[in-house]
């Protein structure tokens, strides 16, 4: 993750919106204020168990999955400082909740498992919690509940979208090959369309790292939770015109509005490599792509190269 972190080149930020208002910032933190005190945020027992929320919230991360986690996964997903996450482990473990090892394949990483009476424990946080969700929800209509549950799920898209940052990065060692996060999205978005295509994807479609860096183009990776899970490519097409190429979200990040996210970057890159006309085409199958590209301005305009995978082509002139 540190070797990540030097290689990215600049955090591009959402593009100029209006910014939030002082009533919006009391709004949302009035929010908070509320939700903290009413699920017991601030109670050193939550949901009556013998532990603050931070070691709750833990020891649900460590049960997640089959085998536990490294202690590098909890800090990147939780965020937390290292001294603090180690307290909590080891506090943890003199419970007997969870056992600490070294990981079997990298002697530098440290793994965290639950044991039988962590999972019992976090079996029952979950009980509880969903009768406290449940006894909330009993104060409303069945509309009602559909109005605040709607609520919840719009709040949280937005705010995995905000969470989310937007960086380009630049090819990766003295080879020139890409950026092992640029990597593992192009072969991620190759598998993807190999799956949509009839006729299939061939790799050798994808764009070098030469094409995206420097003067010649750029490319952008986004980040969830230090997680690559969307890409998107730019190189100049010719003198003023560049070609957006790849963009793509994982799975588990779509209708976020990430696309158009990595979409403005990309547009703000072509703008400051002096490029006035971004193009593009899309294959066939790609719906929902080409009516992202029409709501976000672009002209369907008529060929402009014998692209094997194109059937559609677009243009938007950005400066």
């Amino acid at each position: 993750m540190e070797s990540q972190r030097a290689a990215v080149t600049a955090v591009v930020p959402t593009p100029a919106r209006a910014t939030a208002s002082p009533e919006q910032v009391a709004k949302f933190r009035s929010f908070n204020r509320y939700v903290t005190r009413r699920i017991g945020v601030l109670d050193d027992h939550y949901l009556g168990q013998d532990r603050p929320l931070g070691e709750a919230r833990l020891l649900f991360e460590i049960c997640r999955g089959p085998d536990g986690a490294s202690l590098r996964e909890l800090r990147t997903r939780l965020g937390l400082d290292a001294g603090y996450l180690s307290r909590m482990v080891k506090a943890l473990q003199a419970q007997g909740l969870v056992a600490v090892r070294v990981h079997p394949d990298d002697s530098r990483l440290r793994t965290v498992r639950p044991t039988p009476a962590g999972r019992a424990e976090v079996e029952e946080q979950e009980r509880r919690a969903d009768s406290l969700v449940a006894g909330l929800l009993e104060g409303l209509t069945g509309g009602q509940r559909e109005q605040l549950t709607g609520a919840l799920a719009t709040a949280h898209r937005l705010l995995r979208l905000a969470s989310i940052t937007v960086s380009s990065v630049e090819p990766a060692g003295p080879s020139g090959g890409h950026h092992p996060d640029a990597r593992a999205c192009l072969e991620a978005y190759a598998a993807d369309i190999d799956r949509r295509f009839p006729e299939g994807f061939d790799p050798a479609d994808l764009v070098g790292p030469g094409e995206v860096t420097g003067d010649t183009g750029a490319f952008f990776v986004a980040y969830e939770e230090g997680r690559p899970v969307g890409c998107g490519a730019l190189r100049r097409l010719e003198p003023g015109v560049g070609e957006i190429k790849h963009v793509w979200v994982h799975p588990g990040a779509r209708r976020l509005g990430l696309a158009r996210r990595l979409l403005d970057a990309l547009e703000q890159a072509a703008v400051a490599l002096g490029l006035t006309v971004v193009r593009l085409d899309t294959h066939a199958t790609l719906t929902e792509a080409r009516e992202m590209y029409r709501t976000s301005g672009y002209t369907e305009i008529p060929a402009y190269s014998d692209h094997v995978y194109g059937a559609h082509w677009f243009e938007k002139r950005v400066g």
